[in-house]
């Protein structure tokens, strides 16, 4: 039946000339390689417009039309429909008449959802159409109607429409409007309302993206990011003007990418916001990165980090010289364990600097460089500068080139303790990158220390964690026949169901893992032999007993801190 659907709207689609033959064969060739609706990938690839998409279905299947942005819907009606079922088919409950209920659906053409809706209401369904953007915003208002939500759509009714500033041509902007409209009490409210909200969900970024008709605004939540609520089109230059008054940006500026930070006091605590303003098609991008001092005064032992990879780290980082290694993808928490080190390591007999892009955090007692290419200040530049500075301990952010290791090496050869981060795998896979940039084996094999690797997995929401059973065929087939598991009860698996706590995610905040490679007499031959990281790996696993990051996620598993399928997601085989 869905196919027959499909074709009936193909042939409307190329004989009203709205779709090319060779779009839809590529629309076609997307489904079968990713699947999903091939209305959604028609429209997000630009072959048709959602209106016509709308029109066309509409007129073939007889499926009335509606503009869902002029309908109140029955907040009670809602309540029939499960969010997760609504944003899974993007759809909403419209009314209701007796056993019949009406919803309004992006794709109506989807028999799945219509059967699911059936079994999941007990209702006879009735169909209408809506463009998806508009249902999309319609479920973000009803079902995400949070209280700063709704006060904040409260505080926008006081400016009143002639004040308001609407979107004009970028070479027509009347700065003066946008500044004094910028700092009226309701924009302000609505910016103070969007960074207290973040902090208090626990967001690390937020993302405010002007689209076509309206400004969206998105927390990333434990890694993930969750569309939160809209702002109409008509505020959308004020709020910007206001971000950007706030990071001491200059709001003239349309056309190239800023930089910018400000801090705000919340709850006692002082909260850094590092801004990025980026030009795009509808206007100004802004991802504003929370940064919590707390967070990097709580010490390495408060980090999450297993005691065996953390016991061989300390003993790392006990030596007096030598360098450190950090390596993990962007976001794995690199920058928040080596704050914590930092500070661990600053005490008045010790000169500390750090040579960063940009500086994260702002801490007393250390000297912070930021780096600053476009005038020649390089991390490479820098370290040499740095280095008559007569340090004990330099913070480099990341090696990036042989001129910052080279420099970096030879340093920590020379009595100072360098630390910095490389983007590898794992921890064995720095040793290789080094010699890569160019950096001769015997240099590397005398300056470091030691190498580790780190992620962040997502930990299991406590108010709704549940037990769950894995057949250890399954785990075996997986790469997790491990011995710790065989050890225990395989009912020490758990996962989250899903509740308002963790927004039906099933996480709720996040932990570390750490994989430790310290360096030792027979790893240094290997280096100067050229030996390659999977072999440097496999000695320290047999003859050290190293815990890989699959070891760490095993081991967070089975003591029912993260889930089963957590533990595939951030973590490859051994």
């Amino acid at each position: 039946m869905a196919e027959s659907l499909k074709d009936k709207l193909t042939d409307v689609l190329i004989k009203g000339n709205l779709l090319k033959k060779k779009d839809l064969e590529k629309a076609l060739e997307i489904q079968k390689n990713s699947g999903g609706s091939l209305g959604k990938i028609l429209v997000d690839k630009g072959f048709i417009s959602q209106k016509s998409l709308v029109v066309a279905i509409s007129s073939q299947f007889n499926i009335p039309p509606i503009d869902l942005l002029k309908y109140k819907i029955d907040k009670e009606l809602i309540k029939i429909i499960p969010e997760k079922i609504a944003r899974q088919y993007t759809l909403l409950p419209l009314s209701r008449i007796g056993n019949v209920l009406t919803i309004v659906m992006a794709d109506p053409l989807n028999v799945f959802a219509i059967d699911d809706i059936k079994m999941i209401t007990h209702y006879k369904i009735d169909l209408v159409i809506a463009q998806d953007s508009e249902i999309k915003e319609a479920i973000n208002s009803y079902y995400g109607a949070t209280a700063p939500l709704q006060e904040i759509a409260k505080i926008l009714e006081e400016v009143a429409p002639e004040d308001s500033l609407e979107m004009i041509e970028e070479e027509k902007i009347d700065v003066s409007e946008i500044t004094e409209e910028s700092q009226k009490a309701p924009i302000v409210k609505v910016v103070s309302l969007i960074l207290n909200e973040a902090i208090k969900k626990r967001a690390s970024d937020i993302h405010i993206e002007p689209c076509e008709k309206f400004l969206k605004v998105r927390y990333r939540i434990d890694g993930s990011l969750h569309d939160v609520f809209t702002l109409p089109k008509k505020n959308q230059n004020a709020v910007l003007a206001r971000l950007k008054i706030m990071s001491r940006l200059d709001i003239t500026e349309t056309r190239m990418p800023q930089d910018g930070r400000f801090k705000i006091s919340f709850e006692s605590k002082e909260i850094d916001f590092r801004v990025s303003v980026l030009p795009i098609t509808f206007g100004g991008k802004v991802v504003l990165r929370i940064l919590d001092k707390s967070s990097i005064n709580i010490g390495l032992d408060k980090l999450g980090f297993l005691p065996e990879p953390l016991n061989t780290f300390k003993t790392g980082l006990a030596r007096p010289y030598g360098m450190l290694l950090i390596t993990g993808p962007t976001g794995s928490g690199k920058s928040t364990t080596l704050y914590s080190i930092v500070n661990q390591l600053n005490v008045p007999e010790r000169n500390i600097i750090t040579l960063e892009d940009p500086v994260e955090y702002e801490t007393e007692g250390i000297t912070q460089i930021a780096a600053r290419p476009e005038i020649g200040l390089t991390f490479a530049t820098g370290l040499r500068s740095v280095l008559r500075q007569s340090p004990d301990i330099i913070m480099v952010g990341e090696i990036r080139d042989f001129e910052t290791a080279d420099i970096a090496i030879k340093a920590s050869l020379t009595g100072q303790l360098i630390l910095s981060t490389l983007h590898t795998n794992d921890s064995a896979g720095a040793i290789t990158r080094l010699i890569d940039m160019g950096v001769e084996p015997f240099l590397v094999a005398s300056s470091l220390i030691l190498a580790s690797a780190q992620r962040l997995m997502r930990k299991i929401c406590e108010n709704c964690k549940e037990p769950m059973e894995i057949p250890v065929n399954v785990l075996e087939r997986l790469g997790m026949g491990h011995a710790q598991i065989k050890k225990r009860s395989l009912k020490n698996f758990y996962r989250g169901k899903g509740c308002s706590r963790c927004n039906d995610t099933g996480y709720y905040g996040r932990i570390a893992i750490l994989e430790a490679l310290l360096i030792d007499d027979p790893i240094r031959n290997m280096i100067i032999k050229k030996a390659s990281s999977d072999e440097i790996k496999e000695y320290a696993m047999k003859e050290k007993n190293m815990l890989t990051l699959r070891d760490n996620a095993i081991e967070n598993c089975i003591m029912g801190i993260t889930s089963f399928e957590e533990v595939l997601r951030v973590t490859s085989e051994d």
